[in-house]
């Protein structure tokens, strides 16, 4: 093919069409503006579109066997504190797993195979990676959307909290990026991150997202709180606010001060202190247990084989390696007693 007719071809078909995979499917990922939204698909490798007014009240939209239930976003950022829950589920690190994800929700009755929530007045937290490495996580995150709205009308809660690759992706980091995705962005003629821009109905979601929550005596967040967040007498709501007040950083105004060091090293999301030098030690877990009145501490991002307790159960570590696709759990709490739930419904006592 000349220069000639291969220009010719570029112009009538499009570059996205010529990285397009006739089996890929993914989305939806929907646009707002004031008078008209706009669903985009990848349906066997095609680009689909869907406009239609605002919601008004719940609605679901379906393409290819991809569906989202629209719901309208709140108008607050929810609080960082809540009264101790009767029932309690907690999973990390889902990065794209959504089968995996989904089969632990289902075996142990948080939700039915249609995704549906059964927990009740229960609360789930998700602490953070849903994105990332996997291949479905737009599944994952269309359903926790879901999952949010049926919890809130029983009088239960989910609860996702921001972890470094929800927080890396936002900002247009994509080194962790499941190939499939940059087809997706490609076929769709966008960035990547601009699919979850502010003016799309996940990417406000993300945005409006905690980075830690206390529910009675428990605190839960991604990485961990480094001890010289307690000893400087920081409180929850100023490090949730600070963090997530300049969670997408503005290139022209980089992040100064407390905001750059919650996002760096030491910072809620990447913080690995409770695992590796240096680490922390039994009066540093002490101290951050009595400043922020908590009994136990649960974190991911630094993945185990199995949910495990540290520091005499102060620290649970719940990131048990749903990442790899073949194993993982979910963290359970009923009355004063911890289980470990596995994907065959399965639980474990937590010692």
């Amino acid at each position: 093919m000349n220069c000639k007719v291969l220009l010719l071809v570029l112009l009538l078909v499009g570059c996205s069409d010529l990285v397009s995979d006739d089996t890929l499917t993914d989305g939806p990922y929907v646009q707002m503006q004031a008078n008209q939204w706009e669903a985009l698909w990848v349906c066997q490798g095609q680009r689909k579109s869907y406009r239609f007014p605002p919601p008004v009240q719940d609605m679901s939209i379906e393409k290819c066997g991809q569906a989202a239930q629209l719901s309208p976003l709140p108008a607050s950022r929810p609080d960082v504190a809540y009264p101790a829950a009767g029932k309690l589920a907690v999973i990390s690190d889902i990065h794209g797993q959504f089968e995996l994800f989904k089969r632990l929700l289902v075996a142990h009755q948080i939700m039915d195979a249609q995704g549906n929530w059964l927990f009740g007045e229960g609360q789930l937290v998700i602490s953070g990676d849903v994105f990332d490495r996997g291949p479905k996580q737009t599944e994952a995150l269309w359903l926790i959307y879901q999952l949010q709205q049926q919890a809130q009308a029983t009088g239960g809660k989910v609860h996702f909290l921001l972890g470094n690759h929800e927080t890396m992706v936002l900002n247009g980091d994509l080194r962790y990026l499941n190939e499939k995705y940059e087809k997706v962005a490609n076929l769709l003629n966008r960035p990547f991150a601009r699919l979850y821009g502010e003016d799309t109905l996940l990417g406000q979601w993300l945005r409006t997202r905690n980075v830690l929550v206390k529910i009675g005596d428990m605190l839960f967040l991604h990485g961990g709180l480094h001890p010289e967040l307690a000893r400087e007498g920081r409180t929850l709501a100023d490090i949730n606010q600070v963090f997530t007040g300049q969670l997408v950083e503005d290139q022209d105004q980089p992040r100064q001060g407390f905001a750059r060091y919650l996002h760096k090293t030491n910072g809620p999301i990447w913080y690995r202190g409770y695992f590796k030098d240096p680490q922390a030690s039994q009066q540093d877990i002490n101290l951050l247990k009595q400043h922020f009145g908590v009994a136990h501490i649960l974190v991911g991002h630094t993945t185990q084989r199995h949910i495990r307790t540290l520091y005499n159960g102060d620290v649970i570590a719940i990131d048990s390696g749903i990442k790899g696709a073949e194993s993982g759990e979910i963290l359970l709490l009923e009355g004063q007693n911890f289980y470990r739930g596995s994907p065959n419904g399965s639980r474990q006592r937590l010692e």
